[in-house]
C-alpha cells in the first residue's frame, strides 16, 4: 500500500474513562479509578434496572458490564455503590470537557463524537502546546484531571480511524492511558488484532459474515481480495478493507449532510402493553409531541411512519419483532390529523400482540407557508384548532411540558408526563444533589 498518497495529520480520539460512573465518584469525593460504583437506571423504565455505567474497579471486582448487566447481577457484599443516573449532570460535564478541548483546537477541528468521546484534529495546532503529539496528549489529560478530576484515555493517529482503534484497543490498557497508531505501525498494531469485534464498526453480525468468508482476524481482512469483499458486502466491504490498512480519507471540517430531514420520536415502554386503548394513548402522545416539534421548526410533514416493537414473548410467538408502516399524506403539522392517521395505521396492522416500543417519524418535510384548509371541516373550526395547538406550544415552551397536559395522559398507560422528566430516556437528576 502506497501511504504517501494518503492524508497525514495528527488526530486525537479522547474518551472520558467510565464517564457516568467517574462523574458520580468525583461528586462524592472519591477516586473514580479505585471506587466500585455503578450507575443503574430506574427499574420501572428498563424492566428491572439496567446498569448504564461501571467504574473500572466494579468491572474488575464483579465483572459487571454496562448495558448488559442488570440489578439481579449486583453483588450483596455491601461494597458496591449503586446510584441512579443524572443525565443533566453528565451533559454539563461533557460541555465543560469540550470547552477544555477548545483551548487546543479551533471550533471546526473539534467533533464531539458522543457524550463521552470527542475527535480533535491537531494537525495545525499541536506544535503550540508541546514538543510532540504525545506530550500534548499528556497535557490535555493533566488539564482535565486538574480541573474536573476526571481521567481521559487518548488514541493518537495519522487519521481518525487510526486514532479510534488506538483508543479502543490500546489506550485503555496502557499505564498512561494513551495509545498510538501510525501508517508505519499498521502491521504491528492493526493486523495483530485477532478479535474482529475489537475494531470499531465491526459488530458480531459483521464478524460472523466475515468468518463465513474465511476472514477470521484483521490480518486476513487486510490481505483479502478487495473486489471479493465488495461483491459480498457492498460498500461496507470496501470500508472494512480500508480500515484494515489504517486508511481514512474523511475530513473533520466537512460535516455529513443528511439527505432527507426527518422529525420523530420513539419510546421503550416501561412495561408490556397489551390493552389497545393504552397503546393508542401512547401513540397519541408521541404523535402530538412530533407534531409540536414540526410546528417548532415551522415544518409540515408529507409522510408519516409508525413503528411498533413487540415484547420478547410476542416476538417469539409471532416470528416478527414488530411492524412498521408509512403513509403519504397531505402536508400537515396538525395534532388531530397526525394522530388520526397514526391510529388508523396501527389498527390496520396490529393483531393483538403485546407491545414494548413505539416510534413515530415524519419525512417529506416542507416549510410551512400557511394553513391548508380541507373541504370536510368548517374553516373556522380548522383555524381555531390550529390556534389552540399554537397556544399550547407557547405555554409549554415557557413553563415546561407538564404545565399543560391532555387528560388522556393521566389515564392508565399514559407516559408523556413521566417521559417529560427524562433525558436520553433516563432520569435527568439534579446536577448538584
Amino acid at each position: 500500500m502506497d501511504y504517501t498518497k494518503e492524508p497525514h495529520g495528527v488526530f486525537f480520539l479522547i474518551d472520558n474513562k467510565s464517564f457516568y460512573a467517574s462523574v458520580e465518584a468525583v461528586m462524592r469525593g472519591l477516586n473514580p479509578l479505585k471506587t466500585p460504583l455503578v450507575v443503574m437506571s430506574e427499574q420501572e423504565n428498563t424492566n428491572g434496572g439496567l446498569i448504564l455505567a461501571t467504574s473500572p474497579e466494579a468491572k474488575k471486582l464483579y465483572h459487571l458490564k454496562a448495558n448488559v448487566s442488570r440489578q439481579r447481577d449486583l453483588p450483596q457484599d455491601g461494597r458496591l455503590i449503586v446510584v441512579p443516573p443524572r443525565m443533566n449532570l453528565y451533559i454539563e460535564r461533557n460541555l465543560q470537557i469540550n470547552n477544555i478541548f477548545r483551548r487546543f483546537v479551533a471550533e471546526e477541528d473539534l467533533w464531539p463524537y458522543s457524550i463521552d468521546e470527542s475527535i480533535l484534529d491537531l494537525t495545525h495546532s499541536w506544535r503550540l502546546f508541546g514538543p510532540s503529539p504525545l506530550a500534548v496528549a499528556k497535557r490535555i489529560q493533566r488539564t482535565v484531571r486538574s480541573e474536573l478530576r476526571l481521567y481521559t484515555t487518548i488514541g493518537i493517529g495519522d487519521n481518525p480511524v487510526q486514532a479510534k482503534i488506538a483508543l479502543d484497543v490500546y489506550a485503555k490498557h496502557t499505564p498512561d492511558l494513551i495509545g498510538e497508531i501510525h501508517y508505519e505501525t499498521v502491521p504491528e498494531k492493526i493486523w495483530s488484532i485477532d478479535d474482529l469485534t475489537d475494531v470499531w464498526s465491526i459488530a458480531h453480525r459483521t464478524a460472523a459474515h466475515l468468518k463465513r468468508m474465511r476472514i477470521n482476524n484483521m490480518y486476513d481482512l487486510a490481505h483479502a481480495n478487495p473486489f471479493y469483499l465488495k461483491s459480498e458486502m457492498g460498500i461496507v466491504g470496501t470500508q472494512l478493507f480500508a480500515i484494515a490498512w489504517g486508511i481514512d480519507r474523511s475530513q473533520l471540517k466537512i460535516r455529513p449532510q443528511v439527505k432527507e430531514a426527518s422529525i420523530g420520536n420513539s419510546q421503550v415502554l416501561p412495561r408490556d402493553y397489551s390493552n389497545q386503548e393504552e397503546i393508542e394513548t401512547v401513540i397519541k402522545e408521541i404523535g402530538e409531541q412530533v407534531a409540536s416539534r414540526l410546528r417548532h421548526h415551522h415544518k409540515q410533514a408529507g409522510c408519516l411512519s409508525l413503528g411498533i416493537g413487540f415484547s420478547y414473548a410476542a416476538s417469539e410467538e409471532d416470528g416478527r419483532g414488530g411492524f412498521s408502516h408509512s403513509l403519504r399524506i397531505d402536508p400537515t403539522d396538525s395534532n388531530v390529523t397526525i394522530v388520526r392517521h397514526l391510529v388508523r395505521m396501527f389498527r390496520r396492522q396490529w393483531e393483538g400482540q403485546t407491545v414494548r416500543n413505539v416510534a413515530v417519524y415524519t419525512s417529506r418535510l416542507q416549510s410551512k407557508q400557511g394553513q391548508q384548509l380541507t373541504l370536510f371541516t368548517p374553516p373556522a373550526k380548522q383555524i381555531k384548532n390550529a390556534n389552540f395547538e399554537g397556544i399550547v406550544d407557547q405555554i409549554r415552551d415557557q413553563f415546561g411540558f407538564t404545565a399543560l397536559v391532555y387528560a388522556s395522559s393521566l389515564l392508565r398507560g399514559g407516559t408523556a408526563i413521566n417521559r417529560a422528566n427524562l433525558v436520553g430516556g433516563h432520569n435527568g437528576g439534579n446536577a448538584y444533589n
